[in-house]
């Protein structure tokens, strides 16, 4: 599991000074990065990016250009809009996994890029578990209970599952009722 302080959060606002304000609040838990403007955002934006925090209203290139250039990205990034403009039904189809409305306090955008660390998390530890039980799963089917017992791999497997069992549990607690709700609702669309 990453610690919080190796996570990168990319801040991109057309408004340097809460772009940069943003960035201060955040880096004193994460390593930040700062675009201010949708082209320089995308010239930021890598597999080391975590989390963006994008506004939806841009000159030249909006906050929903920059998304879908993320989302194409395939990095797993967690995204949450930080935005001025009231949600409508055009966010249903958007790729995002947090809206925010400005304006935004200190203690609010801390609370929401440490929900979408651990919604990240929770999501690569559920993966991890997955794999993990596959392969359980097939050597069941195909040895004895005997092979089994006496296989110090598979009684390695037995481990790793339960633990990743233990820490998704530990995950899954620190996520707020309505995060776990999401990270399930969002697995169930998969």
């Amino acid at each position: 599991m990453t610690t919080e302080e190796s996570r990168t959060v990319l801040v991109v606002d057309d408004e340097p000074d809460l772009a940069d304000l943003y960035a201060a609040w955040l880096g004193e838990r994460y390593e930040t990065r700062v675009a201010y403007g949708g082209a320089e955002a995308l010239d930021q934006f890598d597999e080391d990016v975590d989390i963006a925090l994008i506004d939806r209203l841009m000159p030249e290139m909006s906050g929903d250009e920059v998304l879908t250039h993320v989302r194409e990205a395939g990095t797993g990034c967690q995204v949450a809009m930080v935005t001025a403009v009231e949600p409508d039904f055009d966010i249903i189809e958007m790729g995002f996994d947090d809206y925010l409305v400005k304006p935004i306090l200190r203690d609010e955008l801390l609370e929401a890029v440490g929900d979408l660390v651990a919604r990240a998390d929770y999501d690569s530890q559920l993966r991890d578990l997955y794999a993990l039980v596959s392969k359980r799963a097939a050597l069941v089917t195909q040895k004895s209970e005997e092979e089994l017992a006496n296989s110090e791999e598979y009684q390695e497997l037995e481990d790793r599952i339960e633990a990743l069992q233990t820490d998704l549990d530990r995950t899954a607690m620190e996520m707020e009722g309505d995060d776990f709700e999401v990270a399930f609702r969002n697995l169930s669309e998969d």
